[in-house]
């Protein structure tokens, strides 16, 4: 929940909000309670006052507040400002960080536009524990703040070997291998084959060596 940032070329709703419910004109839809103190208590909008929602589906609408009492609010849909947008279809596979890292690293990850979140644990990573709902809760708020309409899916975690033994070989994959041949990141991705693809992050401490090793022996892996 959060301030749209200015842009005069659209309406003068100030507040941007993401909704689980679907989208269309002249809906109907109550806000949840936390929503409906964000809105209410913190951003002090009443009866008639217009915000921007969206639901990662249906695009970006223009709302009004149809009533509010205390401790609820109903909201009138009213039109589409702009369509549903897709974006690259790249997921990103990370070994966790420290949980302020973490959260920071799912916000900038879901303002570039990533399709996916795929935690994934390697034998050297050192957070053990991820909670999932938190990451969810960062990729809202980070989609409510910088204006984009697609929100990534958040996987559960999985262990790194795990995941690539199921791996669909369509899906090139890059890894973030300190001694790689190239070293820009952009020439790795410009010899990728178009279609969907992947990018993989290691712990803090690198990958291990059985890990590298096997990483460099699949077909679809870039380094």
């Amino acid at each position: 929940m959060a301030k749209q940032r200015d842009d005069p070329g659209r309406e003068a709703a100030s507040v941007r909000l993401f909704v689980e419910a679907p989208l269309a004109p002249a809906a109907m839809l109550d806000a949840s309670s936390a929503q409906a103190n964000y809105l209410g208590n913190v951003m002090r909008l009443g009866a008639g006052d217009r915000l921007l929602v969206f639901n990662g589906r249906d695009g970006e609408w223009l709302a009004t507040i149809a009533e509010a009492r205390k401790g609820r609010l109903t909201l009138r849909i009213a039109e589409q400002l702009r369509p549903q947008t897709t974006g690259p279809d790249i997921h990103y596979l990370f070994a966790p960080l420290k949980r302020a890292r973490l959260d920071y690293m799912v916000q900038k990850a879901t303002e570039m536009g990533v399709a996916a979140l795929r935690p994934v644990m390697t034998r050297r990573t050192i957070a053990e524990r991820i909670n999932p709902e938190r990451m969810r809760a960062n990729v809202v708020e980070a989609a409510e703040q910088c204006g984009v309409l697609r929100l990534p899916e958040v996987r559960e975690p999985a262990r790194l070997d795990a995941v690539l033994r199921d791996w669909p070989e369509s899906r090139a994959l890059v890894f973030a291998d300190e001694a790689a041949p190239i070293a820009s990141p952009l020439a790795a991705l410009a010899s990728l084959p178009n279609g969907p693809a992947a990018l993989l992050i290691g712990p803090e401490g690198g990958f291990d060596p059985a890990e590298r090793a096997g990483l460099l022996r699949l077909p679809y892996v870039r380094a």
